[in-house]
């Protein structure tokens, strides 16, 4: 390799970045030179790992090749086309392509390669590699993307490999998956790998993981004879195999057929060949040994990288396993990181965040800091210890910048048994199945038969709050209990307000307590109450028995008073009825943008009945938001953009729509008609039969509607938490710690006390802001995850039909509006609301909507009460129902039988292409094409 050292060190002579540099001279931080599969081999060149030597013609050459004003042009015009797009991004990216194949190449350049070529040795068969800055990346590995050739011979074949390589930046896969994944194509540049050809005997492809299960222990290969060509393209079925690390034995091998075999030809390119013994096709293509060195090699390429990869290997005539590219396997959700993780242990989380808090995307740094204050407090509260409060208990755990809780303790004990599936059907029906399925996992096999403890400490936390006096009071005095819930709540937000003088570190004391002490003591005080009304419909159904539907269970649920959340949905259409009233004012609220308007009320210039009837709404409900649980999410008093376009939905329906003040009176009175069909139902049995089910009835709709007052109040000391932090933003922006205030919401706790000290925090920042975008694309997120990266699932519907639980009874057919964000989204009256899960920031748009379907979601979820209290029909907790459906389908939901039916052919066709994905894990379409 002498001489392509040489050729290495002799750098241009104005001091530019090299043309070309050794592949053993590549490595990490080198990432703008070189791409990320040249900085790749070179790491794993540098631990000793065989890997064929080579080159890699730099970004620097490159760039001198598309350095004219064109490609500019080009790529700013490409830049601006929606990621929806295909048709636009796919001409424009024919454009780049012939433009960089018909560029001239710099003569500096064709020197520099040629001389690196001729030191690998005289007309050496190589592989020609593109090797993109945005590639091989934990965050996306761009499989796929650019092009490969193999066995290419004498230096203008590789030069015209090489150009070829360049021209692969701008395939229409490529830029769509740039466009996708929100990588701006001005900003990708391109090196190209040149490298010995290794051997091949027999070559194939090595996850460390298993890319479908997701089981971090079991490393799957697939291997055929020849070049690793034929296994990459999917030209044929390989042999497959699935190693068990940690037990150290096979749990598959099946043989393919190996129909074909790719073989480099002496003057270079390759051939497919048909074997010429069939016997030899019909047996493995790897030796036993063979295999458990390759896998061996894959967890030492593992451990190096510090994730699971995705390795591309040959072995050669003398039994020497190379490898030729190794990249993150990206599509596996990230492991649980938890305070109570035994590593020999297998262990199960749910995702709190998304199944408890509707939340699908991430939640900022700050937040999850927050949410394990809170959590550390709840679990004091409740006489369980914890180390470090900053930390989190026990169970806590993290994933994906989303909160899990860690169940396993629970899991396997009897105590946990009894109570968790009820609390979980509470909020998802699927989730409580799948519980219940890891009863019967003898990996999960019971180690507490006794519940004596569990209700010691409830016991104790009860008295400790009052909560049997509270109780009493709920059941004999339903008004004081109210009120007095609301008492409390005032209480403590009064409790943390600090005055303007104060400093940052005593404002950051006050959301340590607000965090640790305020937000867990609201929950003995307040939820006993809802309680006792869920409890009383309990007994009241329960006198009824088989005289009661499900369905009139339901509808007894409908529009019930004292919901803090239909307070605000309902106040929030007022104000529209009231914008209304004046045509002018309601033409700019529907004609002007978001943006525009929240411009115009900053300034406080919009029209008198806009101003000051959102200024009205934002001084009761401004501390809401989507994501609200999420400390460092905007609240809508910081941004009310989201409700400018609910409003101009609002505004949009025909004057003689049904108001949903109207709806909500017809579910009030529906439920009353039920009332007292069940209380005559009952008094056949006699007075008291009658009495128990009159009182129970009237205690629940008297009592449950405050089962969202709870929250309401957590979330304005969230508010006024995330107040007091970005105080003590501006104070660490004034003093050039950060950029903005609001950069605080990429710091923890801790981090910002650092900060305070001086200490530098940028990197951090930057970082963490593209990992919660990154984390922000992801539409797969796990109910449940098992420590070895299994998700647990539920086997679906084999007819089509989706289900999930029936949350607001009724049947309506309409179009489909899949909506994952719901900030700049109104819907068109009638449209059934498809979205992952929801929180109290999201029901606005349900008084637009037809009916819902929610991913996640139980009857007693946010969702399923509003919908029941507006009587939109609405199934919760479906399966699937976000890649199964897309936006304009008709969908009938039945929120009676909880069933939603797609009325075409479309979602069959759809779960099949889905099934078809999962079970082929990452799939030759996904991964390079080796040309």
């Amino acid at each position: 390799m002498s001489e392509v050292h040489e050729a290495d060190i002799a750098s241009p002579a104005d001091g530019r970045a090299p043309l070309v540099i050794a592949l053993d001279r590549t490595g990490a931080g080198m990432l703008p030179l070189v791409g990320g599969k040249a900085v790749n081999l070179g790491v794993m060149t540098a631990a000793g790992m065989q890997v064929p030597d080579g080159v890699c013609v730099t970004t620097e050459a490159y760039r001198q090749v598309t350095e004219e004003a064109r490609f500019a042009v080009l790529a700013e015009k490409l830049s601006a086309v929606p990621a929806g797009d295909t048709v636009a991004l796919a001409e424009l990216a024919e454009q780049i392509r012939d433009a960089v194949l018909s560029a001239p190449v710099p003569e500096a350049v064709t020197e520099a390669l040629t001389a690196a070529y001729h030191g690998l040795g005289s007309d050496v068969p190589v592989a020609v590699r593109s090797s993109a800055t945005a590639e091989d990346l934990p965050s996306a590995s761009f499989a796929g993307q650019q092009d490969t050739y193999l066995n290419v011979v004498g230096e203008d074949a590789v030069l015209d490999a090489v150009r070829h390589c360049w021209a692969s930046l701008w395939t229409d896969r490529a830029v769509a998956y740039r466009a996708t994944n929100g990588i701006d194509n001005r900003s990708v540049r391109l090196a190209v790998v040149v490298q010995r050809m290794a051997g091949a005997r027999a070559a194939g492809v090595m996850f460390t993981a298993d890319p479908v299960s997701g089981r971090r222990h079991w490393v799957t290969v697939d291997a055929a004879p020849g070049l690793g060509e034929a296994v990459v393209s999917g030209a044929v079925n390989p042999d497959h195999f699935v190693m068990d690390t940690a037990e150290d034995r096979m749990v598959e091998r099946r043989l393919g057929d190996k129909r074909l075999a790719v073989r480099p030809l002496p003057g270079g390119g390759t051939e497919h060949v048909e074997p010429a013994d069939p016997h030899l096709a019909a047996a493995a293509c790897l030796e036993a040994d063979e295999l458990r060195r390759l896998v061996a090699l894959g967890r030492e390429v593992e451990r190096l990288f510090g994730s699971p990869q995705d390795v591309e290997w040959t072995l050669d005539a003398d039994g020497l396993i190379w490898l030729t590219q190794s990249r993150p396997v990206t599509t596996l959700y990230p492991l649980p990181v938890t305070n109570a993780r035994g590593e020999e242990e297998i262990r199960a989380y749910f995702c709190y965040s998304m199944v408890w808090q509707g939340i699908q995307g991430p939640v900022t740094p700050l937040g999850l800091s927050a949410l394990r204050l809170v959590s550390s407090g709840m679990a004091r509260l409740a006489g369980l210890p914890v180390a470090d409060p900053y930390a989190g208990p026990t169970a806590y755990a993290e994933s994906g910048s989303r909160m899990f809780l860690d169940i396993t303790t629970a899991v396997r004990g009897a105590a946990g048994r009894t109570a968790l599936p009820g609390l979980l059907k509470m909020v998802d029906d699927q989730t409580a199945k799948l519980v219940g399925e890891l009863f019967d996992d003898p990996r999960f096999a019971l180690t507490s038969t006794s519940k004596a403890g569990l209700a010691r400490r409830l016991v104790r936390i009860a008295l400790r709050a009052g909560v049997p006096l509270r109780v009493l009071e709920a059941v004999i005095r339903p008004a004081a209990a109210r009120d007095r819930v609301a008492r409390v709540g005032a209480r403590q937000s009064q409790r943390f307000a600090l005055p303007d003088t104060v400093g940052p570190q005593q404002r950051l004391n006050a959301v340590r307590r607000i965090l640790l002490e305020g937000i867990p003591a609201l929950f003995p005080r307040m939820v006993p109450i809802p309680a006792v009304g869920g409890a009383a419909l309990g007994i009241a159904l329960k006198q009824l028995g088989d005289e009661v539907s499900e369905e009139e269970g339901l509808g007894l649920l409908r529009g019930l008073p004292h919901n803090v959340t239909t307070e605000m949905d309902l106040a929030l259409w007022q104000l529209a009825s009231r914008i209304r009233e004046d045509p002018e004012v309601a033409r700019l609220m529907q004609d002007s943008s978001p943006d525009e308007l929240l411009r115009s009320y900053r300034e406080h210039v919009l029209p008198t009945v806009a101003q000051q009837g959102l200024t009205a709404f934002l001084d009761r409900f401004g501390h809401r938001a989507v994501a609200e649980v999420d400390v460092g999410a905007p609240r809508w008093i910081d941004a009310p953009t989201h409700l400018f376009s609910v409003l101009a939905g609002y505004l949009s329906l025909p004057e003689d729509a049904s108001s949903p003040e109207s709806q909500f009176a017809d579910g009030a009175e529906s439920a009353e008609r039920t009332a007292r069909e069940l209380v005559g139902r009952a008094r056949k049995r006699g007075r008291l039969p009658a009495a128990v089910v009159r009182i129970g009835i009237r205690r629940a709709r008297q009592l449950l509607g405050l089962r969202e007052v709870t929250k309401f109040y957590c979330v304005l000391l969230v508010a006024q938490a995330r107040r007091e932090l970005l105080l003590v933003g501006e104070k660490l922006a004034a003093a050039g710690q950060l950029d903005t205030a609001e950069d605080v919401c990429f710091l923890e706790l801790r981090e910002i006390e650092e900060a305070l000290a001086g200490t530098g925090v940028r990197d951090r920042i930057a970082r963490r802001r593209e990992e919660y975008v990154r984390e922000g694309r992801r539409r797969h997120v796990p109910r449940m995850l098992l420590s070895d990266g299994t998700e647990p699932t539920l086997v679906g519907a084999s007819d089509g039909t989706l289900r999930g639980a029936p949350a607001s009874t009724g049947s309506v057919t309409g179009p489909a509006r899949v909506v994952f964000d719901p900030i700049g989204v109104s819907l068109q009256p009638g449209e059934i609301l498809v979205a992952p899960s929801t929180d109290p920031g999201w029901t606005p748009l349900f008084l637009m909507a037809g009916g819902v379907v929610l991913e996640t979601g139980g009857v007693n979820s946010h969702g399923a009460v509003v919908a029941r209290e507006y009587g939109i029909p609405a199934v919760v907790g479906v399966p699937g129902a976000l890649s199964a459906l897309s936006d304009g389908q008709t969908l009938t939901v039945n929120g009676t039988l909880g069933t939603v039916s797609v009325e075409s052919v479309e979602l069959a066709e759809s779960a099949v292409s889905i099934e078809s994905a999962v079970s082929a894990g990452e799939t030759a379409d996904e991964r390079e094409r080796d040309v």
